[in-house]
């Protein structure tokens, strides 16, 4: 791919003018929707760079997007998730002639609500606010007048557009799956008053024993972070279920290495599901059956939504679910129902 691919290369490709390339890509009238799409895609395949600097100038737009992460969605080991995602929101960012600066929001900042320095320093064009914030933080978001996207949760202050994946339903077949397979004794692991993720994927999850007539047990919820959202040893409860909906895979990951440790073999004793497909989805012995989140789906989403804002401050977009699909890999055993 040759980094100093022209307009003009593009037209040529395409047999037409490079004024309709020019005016596609800024997204001026005169080209249709469809042959718009057409020259944005071949451009990015290409390997075309905008002249952002250039662009700026003449526009006063910097041309970044800041990408705010909670401090402790970056702690050592929690970060994986997230960082998959930046980077995927970078990507996306840089194929439409943007930049993304990360800012991670550390525990101080948010509690003193603090806003970025990118921000007061007017180094952005507008904000994707990944992994949740806390309340009083998000109405200081909301007060500032730059376009802003919650990614990967969202909350009471509906007027913010968000792109979140479809935790719901995502746990709730996952129960389902467990149910196919005979078990009934199922524990949910996750801390649920720290991110509306969890909250929905727990819901699935209860939704599924809802429909299956099986009785919630409060010691079948176990706790897995503490309320500065770091992990602490996940207590089990003395009747051990016979499978566990994990919150994630690096709590799922977590679980199957202290019950290992324990003596007990993942999945001859205990199924254990996670969510994310992330890197601890397969460094888990054995592989993690878990629901693949749709990060480039999202990131898409989010960057089209914080950029058409830039362009009509008054769009909104409200909230917008990305579907998984499960992942089955080797964690899960098949059960017979004992009569009782």
């Amino acid at each position: 791919m040759k980094n100093n691919v022209t307009m003009r290369d593009i037209a040529d490709r395409l047999g037409i003018s490079s004024v309709t390339v020019s005016k596609a890509l800024n997204d001026k009238e005169g080209v249709s929707e469809e042959l718009k799409l057409k020259i944005k895609n071949l451009a990015e395949e290409m390997g075309y760079r905008y002249n952002t600097l250039a662009k700026s100038m003449k526009e006063g737009l910097s041309y970044n997007i800041g990408v705010i992460v909670p401090e402790r969605f970056t702690d050592a080991g929690q970060s994986s998730f997230y960082l998959n995602v930046y980077q995927t929101i970078t990507r996306v960012l840089e194929n439409r002639g943007y930049y993304g600066i990360l800012y991670i929001l550390n525990h101080e900042d948010e509690k003193q609500l603090n806003l970025p320095r990118i921000y007061t320093e007017k180094k952005v064009d507008g904000f994707i606010i990944l992994g949740q914030i806390s309340k009083g933080y998000i109405q200081k978001i909301q007060s500032i007048e730059l376009p802003k996207v919650f990614l990967d949760f969202y909350d009471e202050h509906a007027d913010i557009d968000s792109v979140i994946t479809d935790n719901f339903y995502g746990a709730y077949e996952m129960t389902n799956y467990l149910m196919q397979n005979g078990h009934r004794e199922i524990a949910f692991v996750g801390n649920l008053y720290s991110t509306s993720s969890i909250q929905d994927r727990f819901l699935g999850f209860y939704k599924s024993l809802l429909e299956h007539k099986i009785e919630l047990k409060q010691d079948y919820i176990l706790n897995d972070r503490d309320e500065k959202g770091a992990f602490i040893d996940i207590k089990l409860p003395d009747k051990l279920p016979t499978a566990f909906v994990c919150n994630c895979d690096q709590v799922a990951h977590n679980l199957v290495h202290k019950l290992t440790k324990l003596g007990y073999n993942i999945p001859r004793d205990f199924s254990v599901v996670g969510f994310d497909n992330d890197i601890y989805a397969t460094i888990t012995e054995p592989g993690l059956t878990t629901v693949e989140v749709d990060t480039k789906e999202m990131a898409n989403n989010a960057v089209n939504f914080v950029l058409e804002k830039i362009k009509d401050p008054s769009k909104s977009f409200g909230r917008i679910l990305v579907k998984g699909k499960i992942v089955y890999r080797n964690s899960v055993k098949k059960i017979e129902n004992k009569v009782t």
